[in-house]
């Protein structure tokens, strides 16, 4: 009786040990396939997010482009790009937002800024980092070429700068391409507009500028003559009068009335 209770008691605490080890593995699965799953979603760690030009972006970059392509005869565009998807997050021309220039029949000539940028996981040593080129239709040397993707960095637009703004930097890019075409020798310069001559004004009339210019000099001058004048007359007026009581004086003193009579009536 003592062994058969004494087997029963090993065969449970078999089974009891199999369960804790399978629910062990169990456990150590689970944690294991939520590893691999985190890495797997964030093992690029947002390299898929990089930002493209805004809607304000795109839609401010079209009608420069447009403009410069109908003056100069050359499409211009632009295209960003994930490193490593190889996906295009933005295209965009003078034909339109979306609408590509490369291999486009409406576009014999072309040229385009590339720019393919790379994010790189935080946990990577390599750094986030950008490839940028200018591309353009056979009938564009490469010399050209060059030139055109040298003048974007000295414009500022350098590689640091596509990793930072990816789409304010290859929209800024694309409307640059127009005037450095024109400094590679691809097309012609823009002519510069001949500043309108207007014919000089006329010379206002004399009269009213004396009168409207000098209105208070005359009113001065007016009020003075009026009381000159008035000065004038009253020292008229005075000195008749001190003659009148001068005459009226004298003849009291020699006796005659004031009418110029004797009392003799001569």
């Amino acid at each position: 009786m003592a062994g058969a209770k004494t087997t029963g008691g090993q065969k449970a605490a078999g089974a009891n040990a199999t369960k804790g080890t399978w629910v062990v593995w169990v456990v150590i699965g689970v944690v294991v396939l939520c590893c691999v799953g985190i890495g797997v979603v964030n093992g690029r760690d947002g390299g898929d997010d990089v930002p493209p030009p805004t809607s304000q972006e795109r839609g401010d970059t079209v009608p420069i482009l447009q403009r410069s392509s109908a003056s100069q005869g050359v499409c211009y565009g632009w295209v960003l790009q994930d490193y490593y998807g190889y996906t295009d997050l933005s295209v965009g021309s003078n034909l339109g937002d979306g609408v590509a220039v490369e291999e486009n029949a409406a576009c014999p000539r072309w040229v385009q800024v590339v720019a393919r940028v790379a994010y790189t996981s935080e946990s990577s040593e390599s750094n986030d980092f950008a490839r940028v080129t200018v591309e353009a239709s056979d009938d564009v040397s490469a010399t050209a070429r060059l030139r055109m993707q040298n003048g974007l960095e000295r414009l500022g637009l350098t590689e640091d700068a596509f990793v930072d703004e990816p789409g304010w930097a290859v929209t800024r890019a694309a409307v640059s391409l127009p005037l450095l075409a024109a400094e590679a020798g691809v097309v012609e310069p823009a002519p510069t507009p001949a500043a309108a001559t207007a014919e000089p004004a006329p010379l206002p009339d004399a009269g009213s500028d004396l009168w409207r210019d000098r209105w208070g000099y005359l009113l001065a001058a007016i009020g003075l003559l009026l009381f000159t004048a008035l000065l004038f007359a009253a020292g008229f007026w005075q000195r008749s009068r001190q003659r009148r009581k001068g005459a009226e004086g004298t003849a009291r003193a020699k006796g005659v009335p004031a009418g110029g009579r004797t009392p003799e009536g001569r």
